[in-house]
């Protein structure tokens, strides 16, 4: 089922975590505005027994739709299609159920979120199932009752596999390809429209994904709504109900997350001793073989060689065996949201940078500090657009330069480090942008807007670029200039290959940006999955971690990345070798860069770091970029990024030596965030994931 989040499927429409990037942002639904691009609703064949249809909206602005047709045989015809700044599906299912609610046929066609082609297939025979699809081709004998989830399907899948699991044994069914789902009830609510009223039936459905997947049904047991922090989708006429749903269920969720929190954080009541550790100084880049660092509360008390330091008598000591230590890792290019804290816990990433935040969204985030919510520490990067068919999934999009302001004001008032601008936003708005954000002491950056290249960005008060491509896009504005759609994808993978880094133009914008004090985000593992993952095969951004995946997860990682056009497959995988050739050349000319992902929560990082590395930047210099680099980047160097006394204490412990095997900080033992100690296991075992084998530490 189609996961609109990250325009990837993974398992369901709710499932709301990031398994591909993009502009995500706040958790609360608005009043709606309907894009000029969402596409219009196909309306259902004539004998149509009754209909149904939704209102979809990305970040509370109308984007597109569901219209589901029964017919009088009792077959589903749905029609689902949404626009997602130029990208998003379009296709049409035909669903017929036996007399249980369970599918016995399926028949999907149209195209995907990257429009590349859709023709799913699903049959039930007796005990014989059969399907076929992007990704896989399979057969199943089927013993016993079980529910196919469609590789690209539409919402109401969700509602249908809801349905069927009311009426199974112990609200639970076997899932095809493979895995089980759980339904639970947890709330009832009265809504109202005008004179109208419905009673509708809050449920979380868990094996989907990480994490539970919440849905309302009404009186009938039919799909009325879903609500994440990026999509929401309704009952056409009951938009206005949104805010009562979205309440209800926050409460709900806010238990679960408590609970989690209460189970999964241990706070240690006295000091605590890591001794023999390898630990990694990230300030001289080195490795200090037999240390042992205290710390007590939240602090770092004391750093030295073993038996140096007097450890005191009631102090917890964990003996590290000459395990490596490093710093808490941060990720600077991250779209969390309440349910993808854990996913960084359990990953070692102890701090991130949020790209695409509404003023607002501090505020639902704090939980993570106030240990309400497992999650990392966070700062914050408010996004703002201008309003169009492409403009970015976000409240705050503007049109004039008093609208800009105010914007830029709001997200100073909010606490917020920095400025992103999206691809919409007129060109002549970015000075305006720039010089309100650093009267504030705000950084700007983000995509560089449409009809506007690079160099102009920075000239005009950009202090960051965000992604690789948009450098690239600099030297081919002669071929593409309007990159608020997947062109600014898929010109960089036709044309990456004809850029030479070393070239003089090259060279001379790079001390452009030198001389600026330009920081580049280059989130190359995204582009790695954008430009070399095909269809059936797990990419090699989570290869690695792929097999340990909850089983629809792990489905998810065979979607592919770009449609690649015939005979451009070798031109296309060309594009991430010389992403990092740049890379290289932006390091030579002393340009900083921080490591960012824009995809999977945690486990995106060491892929990031392994591109690095595999570009030619030393391991070392890799865990500085990620820890110390990365703290004095937002200013919180003085707390966190190395470890020393007097600073907070997170720290991870990993099996291997980073330093030399850049991805072993795979390999997690333990991970302090603020003094508070959680087992990488358990947090994995939460969300469905594998442990690591022992073997593999």
């Amino acid at each position: 089922m189609t996961n609109m989040r990250g325009g990837r499927t993974v398992a369901a429409v709710a499932t709301a975590l990031v398994l591909a990037g993009g502009a995500l942002a706040a958790d609360t639904p608005v009043a709606q505005q309907t894009s000029a691009a969402a596409p219009q609703p196909v309306a259902c064949p004539a004998g149509t027994k009754s209909k149904r249809e939704y209102a979809l909206s990305l970040m509370g602005n109308r984007a597109g739709y569901q219209t589901v047709c029964l017919q009088e045989d009792g077959t589903r015809l749905v029609h689902f299609a949404f626009n997602d700044r130029g990208r998003g599906p379009a296709f049409t299912s035909t669903i017929r159920l036996d007399a249980r609610g369970l599918p016995v046929a399926i028949t999907t066609d149209g195209n995907d979120y990257y429009k590349g082609p859709v023709a799913e297939r699903f049959s039930l025979a007796g005990d014989a199932a059969q399907w076929t699809n992007k990704v896989e081709r399979g057969s199943q004998h089927v013993a016993a009752e079980a529910f196919y989830v469609s590789q690209a399907g539409a919402p109401e899948e969700m509602g249908l596999l809801a349905r069927a699991l009311r009426g199974a044994p112990n609200g639970r069914l076997a899932l095809l390809p493979q895995g089980e789902a759980r339904l639970q009830q947890l709330s009832q609510l009265k809504i109202g429209s005008g004179q109208a009223s419905r009673l509708v039936s809050l449920y979380s459905i868990s094996g989907m994904g990480f994490q539970p997947a919440s849905l309302w049904l009404d009186e009938d047991g039919e799909l009325f709504a879903t609500i994440d922090g990026f999509s929401s989708i309704v009952r056409e006429g009951w938009q206005d109900s949104l805010t009562a749903l979205q309440a209800a269920q926050d409460a709900q969720e806010a238990r679960r997350r408590i609970e989690q929190a209460r189970s999964l954080r241990r706070a240690p009541t006295g000091p605590v001793a890591i001794e023999h550790a390898n630990l990694f100084d990230a300030e001289t880049m080195t490795m200090r073989p037999g240390t042992t660092v205290i710390f007590a509360q939240q602090r770092i008390v004391a750093v030295g060689p073993d038996g140096s330091l007097p450890v005191p008598a009631d102090a917890e000591r964990i003996d590290a065996a000459g395990r490596a230590l490093l710093p808490g890792l941060w990720d600077m290019h991250t779209h969390p949201d309440l349910d993808s804290g854990p996913l960084f816990l359990a990953a070692g990433v102890t701090s991130i940078r949020d790209m695409a935040a509404e003023p607002d969204k501090p505020a639902r985030l704090h939980v993570f500090d106030t240990n309400e919510a497992l999650g990392p520490r966070v700062v914050f990067a408010g996004i703002i657009d201008g309003r169009g068919p492409f403009q970015g999934p976000t409240k705050t999009l503007v049109s004039d330069e008093a609208e800009a302001r105010q914007a830029v004001q709001a997200m100073s008032a909010a606490g917020f480090g920095m400025v992103k601008i999206y691809s919409s936003m007129d060109p002549k708005l970015v000075p305006a942008i720039a010089d309100e954000a650093h009267k504030a002491g705000l950084r700007v950056g983000g995509h560089v807007p449409a009809f506007m290249t690079a160099e102009q960005a920075v000239l005009a008060g950009y202090d960051e670029i965000q992604h690789m491509n948009m450098v690239f896009l600099n030297f081919l504005f002669d071929k593409v200039q309007d990159t608020r759609t997947p062109a600014r994808f898929t010109a960089v993978a036709e044309y990456a290959a004809t850029i030479d880094p070393q070239s003089a133009r090259v060279q001379a914008f790079l001390q452009l940006l030198k001389q600026r004090y330009v920081t580049l985000d280059p989130t190359l593992g995204a582009f790695e999955s954008l430009s070399t993952d095909r269809p059936g095969v797990v990419g090699a951004g989570l290869a690695a971690v792929a097999d340990r995946m909850p089983p629809l997860v792990r489905r998810g990682l065979l979607e592919g990345g770009l449609p690649v056009p015939a005979g451009e497959d070798a031109r296309y995988r060309e594009a991430l070798p010389q992403m990092q050739r740049m890379l290289m050349a932006v390091r030579s000319a002393g340009v900083p860069f921080v490591a960012g992902t824009d995809a999977m929560p945690g486990f995106m990082l060491p892929r990031e770091l392994e591109l690095y590395v595999e570009a030619g930047v030393p391991a070392p210099e890799v865990l500085r970029i990620a820890t110390l680099d990365a703290a004095r980047h937002v200013g919180r160097d003085g707390e966190l990024g190395s470890i020393m006394p007097g600073k907070l204490a997170d720290m991870i412990l990993v099996e291997g030596d980073p330093s030399r095997t850049i991805g072993d900080v795979r390999r997690l033992r333990l991970v302090i965030k603020d003094g508070a100690l959680f087992d990488p296991d358990a947090l994995c075992r939460t969300l469905g994931i594998q442990p690591m084998a022992a073997a593999g530490r």
